[in-house]
């Protein structure tokens, strides 16, 4: 007894934790060198930078045509009713959303598989594999246009939206499998093996088990599918030749002439392309930057 008094009389004191004042002071006194200005001026001008191209297209789009007056007084809607009524958009918005929502739930679903498969199995050639996908980054859309265009040309796939769907997948699928690969490493796999105790299959663990936690990563990889999709100019393009089939990125480069530009319509349709990216974005924020950090951890 004696000489646990002794030993516990040896022992260091444990280190006192500071008050959280005094931690709001030690985090203060870090940037105490650091003027203000120095910080907020890079900011403001980036601010700046970054939301005068979006002023500028929406003063276009509201203003009456042929006003010159920096502020949209009075607004007009004369420009949106042109594009969505006499240039198509309402077709050209609705066939932007199928292909991206068929891109986004195509994109998502075999990730999911190809993902699950890189992170809990182990095959000789799973390195090679993602190698190759790694380097299929680097190999721009426009070098595969043409054999891309036989394949669907043979298939009777040309002016169909299912062409342009299966293209945006293909080409968005490397970095999908690699983000939820690197999300599902992080879910340990004894969540899975008691599950499997519990009398279920693989796949019933994966779906009651993994998958619920998965949910940041889904969102991050499903928004970036699917505003890919909504962007993604080339495809539409080469793919669709009717008008009544083809996108909005399609549709904003037919309202430019060869001798004039209507830039209130041109503004117009920028405006309704734009509106649905920062709708998700606005609302997935929180989600898309989890799941974009989480994926990139390695397990």
């Amino acid at each position: 007894m004696t000489a646990a008094l002794a030993e516990q009389g040896t022992r260091p004191a444990p280190a006192a934790t500071p008050p959280p004042a005094a931690r709001g002071r030690r985090r203060r006194g870090l940037d105490q060198g650091v003027p203000r200005w120095q910080i907020y001026l890079p900011l403001c001008l980036y601010l700046l930078f970054t939301l005068v191209p979006f002023y500028w297209m929406l003063l276009f789009a509201l203003r009456p045509a042929g006003s010159t007056a920096l502020v949209p007084w009075p607004v007009t809607g004369e420009h949106f009713q042109k594009v969505w009524n006499e240039r198509s958009f309402g077709v050209f918005f609705q066939n932007s959303m199928i292909v991206g929502v068929a891109s986004l739930v195509m994109t998502t679903a075999v990730a999911l598989a190809g993902g699950y498969a890189l992170a809990r199995f182990d095959f000789p050639v799973k390195k090679g594999f993602m190698l190759a996908l790694l380097a299929s980054q680097f190999i721009p859309g426009a070098l595969m246009l043409v054999p891309l265009f036989e394949i669907f040309k043979n298939l009777q796939m040309i002016n169909s939206l299912g062409s342009v769907v299966i293209a945006e997948t293909v080409f968005q699928l490397p970095l999908s499998i690699i983000l939820i690969s690197g999300f599902i490493k992080n879910v340990p796999v004894s969540l899975e093996e008691q599950a499997w105790v519990d009398g279920c299959g693989r796949f019933r663990a994966f779906c009651a088990v993994v998958l619920p936690l998965l949910r940041p990563g889904l969102i991050a990889v499903g928004s970036f599918a699917f505003v890919h999709s909504w962007n993604h100019f080339l495809f539409a393009l080469m793919f669709l030749s009717s008008q009544d089939k083809q996108t909005i990125p399609v549709g904003l480069n037919t309202l430019i002439g060869a001798d004039s530009v209507d830039l209130g319509a041109l503004a117009a349709g920028g405006v309704i392309a734009a509106v649905p990216v920062v709708i998700v974005f606005a609302f997935i924020q929180k989600w898309l930057i989890t799941g974009f950090s989480a994926g990139a951890v390695k397990g």
